[in-house]
């Protein structure tokens, strides 16, 4: 995860997050990815159901009931050791959340464990109702998935409609009071919608975006052709910047953060070391705090059944199941070969990229798209779009 509006426009000082001690339990929800301890966030998918039928879903959700969910007794029980374990955040994800009956009764018992309790949907389900009640149990934050205006909303999410049933999910989510904000799954269908995604950001006085790159999984798996090229890549992460930029100087700042490619940190960087050397540095020990890529050490998965993967996009690689163990342990595990390796990727991490300059902030990038594209876990990641050139490049 980078913070382009945090690195690019100023908006974190390196100091912010050392004022906290870089503790993840003290720290506030937008330094989160400067913690020193890197507690893992963690990503529960409650449910495997989903009114929709998007192209891109990791989990391969259907309409339908699925067997072997963790019951809510189960689910309490997770959020006890998560609280317990030090996690500072529990994120209930799908399928589709809201179509659990029981996410406000186990998001209330998060927020009662001291965890900040947030939920990404597409928004579809969510009533004036249901958001006054989320807004009632505590919830910090509700992510709603867009993935282009509405023709291409409507085609990426399988559904005629949806764009619209999503904007009255964030109307009304604003309407009680919770803060909302946009994720966007970045591909060669929706890449020119991003200006407008940004143009509704500022008219709905929307206050966050998250723009992700395509991960080949799931039903992502038969979009490796819809990805970005490199130089794609490049020219939208730069309008993304470009964008961020202008809110900020017009006094209208939002949160900017693109996800799953962490090559877009030494761009960042490389980009404000030509328009502002002294701020450079600063995003350079920023980037040093952030690490790169966190899966199996600052953030985890919890599946509807119990199964605990490195991240939610990995999902052919469990590491146990808390029907059988509780996550702390499964996450500690000393035998654990893989798991101990994807702490210190660095280490093990061939070509390109175990020789790049910018291993220490980037951490490798992503791993299971390595995999995706070569069935070889620790090879370059096919995604990062930094040259021969950029990558030797000595700080």
């Amino acid at each position: 995860m980078i913070g382009i509006s945090k690195l690019y426009c100023g908006t974190v000082e390196p100091s912010d997050a050392l004022r906290y001690e870089r503790h993840s339990g003290k720290l506030p929800s937008h330094l989160l990815q400067f913690s020193a301890d890197k507690k893992p966030v963690v990503v529960w998918n409650i449910t495997r159901r989903c009114n929709l039928k998007c192209i891109h879903c990791y989990a391969h959700a259907k309409d339908m009931a699925f067997e072997n969910e963790l019951t809510t007794e189960e689910g309490k029980a997770i959020i006890d050791d998560l609280s317990e374990f030090g996690s500072p955040v529990i994120l209930f994800s799908g399928g589709e959340p809201t179509m659990r009956k029981d996410l406000p009764e186990l998001a209330e018992h998060a927020v009662k464990k001291g965890m900040r309790a947030v939920i990404s949907t597409n928004g579809t389900l969510i009533t004036a109702e249901k958001a006054k009640i989320l807004k009632e149990i505590g919830l910090s934050y509700v992510g709603i998935s867009l993935d282009g205006m509405k023709e291409i909303h409507d085609q990426f999410r399988g559904v005629k409609g949806a764009f619209e049933k999503t904007m009255d999910g964030i109307r009304n989510c604003q309407a009680a009071g919770i803060k909302v904000g946009l994720r966007f799954t970045i591909n060669k269908k929706n890449a020119c919608d991003v200006p407008q995604v940004f143009d509704l950001l500022e008219e709905m006085d929307i206050p966050r975006v998250c723009f992700y790159h395509l991960v080949y999984t799931g039903r992502g798996s038969d979009l490796i052709d819809e990805d970005l090229n490199h130089d794609e890549s490049r020219k939208l992460v730069d309008l993304i910047m470009d964008r961020t930029r202008d809110l900020h100087d017009r006094g209208k700042p939002k949160e900017v953060l693109t996800v799953d490619n962490h090559a877009d940190g030494p761009y960042l960087y490389l980009r404000m070391k030509q328009e502002n050397p002294e701020r450079a540095k600063e995003v350079l020990e920023l980037l040093n705090m952030n690490e790169g890529n966190s899966t199996g050490l600052g953030i985890g998965c919890i599946s509807w059944d119990g199964e605990v993967y490195a991240d939610q996009f990995w999902r052919h690689k469990s590491f146990g199941n808390v029907r059988k163990r509780p996550f702390s342990k499964i996450w500690t595990d000393p035998e654990d070969k893989f798991l101990l390796q994807l702490k210190e990727k660095k280490k093990y991490v061939t070509g390109r990229c175990k020789t790049c300059s910018w291993l220490s902030i980037c951490g490798g990038n992503f791993r299971v798209r390595a995999e995706a594209m070569t069935g070889d876990v620790w090879a370059p990641d096919p995604a990062c779009y930094l040259t021969d050139e950029e990558i030797s490049i000595k700080e």
